[in-house]
């Protein structure tokens, strides 16, 4: 049997992600510390640093450690050069956020529409024209774009096409290939992934319960999809199409969904169908303002409301019961409007969950709203955006 070794290439990129990696979750901290947490020696560190430093990823602070002897410099991410782009395609319209290199937000827009009756490639030619108001604006701040990442709530492929996202009528839209064309910045690459699994990202990095390592987000907004963390890791199957619990059949003979199916969560408790069943007329132009109105009402407890909002809850809580029974999550985030509408959908989920989980106490599963209901899934596309300087490929 023949055994590769790692060259050295291979080698400095894995430390240089070791080091951004501490620096990450311990900033400010010494060259001394970072190499006492890594195992790496002490040269291997300043070697490290001192690129970091070069190409401003890194910078000293005038802070010190107190201790006894010579005081130590501490070293902090440093993101004035690089930023990342981080868009959302929802039912409630387009999001763009910016980071840059340190986690820090420096732009956040939203701006309504297009509907799904306009198509793709409307919706394409509005992307981009957003995504190039983003790129102006980082680069006006000084910064570099490192790259550009979609959320879309559908079944997103390896090479950034939309199989299916019913909940904005797609079908086999090429989005990541003519986004990158209409913007026509090689410079810049351009990703495209599931909504949901950019949101559950986030949570995994800054949310209330950063680090657990068997985490799940549920989103409703368009399509209802899952974003899951299994042992620490992003689950994305054989082909990348996990987390589809929107089109599991709850009732065969139920409401008709968008993918042609009768009886889907996705029908019976997203956020459209709700809004349906509570006498609004879905509007794009509106829909931000239709949920304002739906929470309150359900705040003045109308009859009619919490109805609607306690049978949505029940059909989410054995949906998230399908999911607990095969994954054993210790929590699930619920995500976007559904972390708005928590309070009036947690009873019947709790329920619900209880009821239809095989193991003990929903398997010391707990059902928690996000903290940043808006912004979960841009948040995580800026992060993924982020990945190659995470591997320890620093840009060129």
């Amino acid at each position: 049997m023949i055994t590769q070794t790692a060259d050295h290439t291979d080698i400095r990129a894995i430390n240089l992600a070791a080091v951004l990696a501490h620096l990450r979750r311990e900033a400010p901290c010494s060259r001394a510390a970072i190499a006492s947490a890594t195992g790496l020696n002490k040269a291997t560190v300043t070697s490290i640093v001192g690129e970091l430093l070069d190409r401003r990823l890194v910078r000293e602070t005038q802070q010190t450690q107190n201790h006894v002897g010579r005081p130590a410099t501490l070293l902090v991410l440093d993101g004035s050069a690089y930023a990342t782009i981080g868009l959302e395609v929802s039912a409630r319209g387009l999001t763009a956020l910016g980071c840059d290199a340190a986690g820090e937000q420096v732009l956040r827009w939203h701006r309504a529409g297009p509907g799904p009756d306009a198509g793709p490639a409307k919706a394409i030619a509005a992307i981009a024209a957003l995504a190039r108001r983003a790129i102006a604006s980082v680069q006006s701040s000084g910064r570099r774009v490192l790259g550009i990442t979609v959320g879309v709530p559908g079944l997103v492929n390896r090479d950034g096409a939309v199989v299916l996202a019913a909940g904005l009528g797609w079908r086999d839209v090429p989005l990541g290939s003519e986004l990158a064309a209409a913007l026509g910045r090689p410079d810049i690459p351009v990703t495209v992934d599931n909504d949901a699994s950019l949101g559950v990202l986030a949570e995994h990095l800054y949310g209330e319960y950063a680090g657990t390592p068997n985490l799940i987000q549920l989103t409703g907004d368009t399509g209802v999809g899952a974003g899951i963390i299994v042992d620490g890791r992003p689950l994305q199957g054989h082909l990348g199409y996990v987390g589809e619990i929107g089109h599991l059949r709850l009732i065969p003979d139920g409401p008709l969904c968008a993918c042609g199916r009768r009886g889907c969560l996705e029908a019976l408790a997203g956020v459209p169908a709700i809004l349906a069943r509570v006498g609004a007329t879905v509007d794009e132009e509106d829909s931000q303002r239709q949920l304002e109105g739906l929470m309150r009402r359900a705040d003045n407890r109308e009859a009619d409301v919490i109805g609607v909002l306690t049978e949505a809850g029940t059909h989410l809580g054995h949906g998230i019961a399908a999911l607990v029974n095969v994954l054993n999550p210790e929590v699930v985030v619920l995500g976007g409007a559904y972390a708005l509408l928590a309070e009036h959908l947690a009873p019947a989920v709790d329920k619900a969950l209880r009821e239809a989980t095989i193991a003990p106490d929903a398997g010391g599963c707990t059902v928690v709203p996000s903290s940043f209901p808006h912004t979960a899934t841009p948040l995580g596309a800026t992060a993924q955006a982020l990945t190659p300087l995470t591997s320890g490929r620093l840009p060129g």
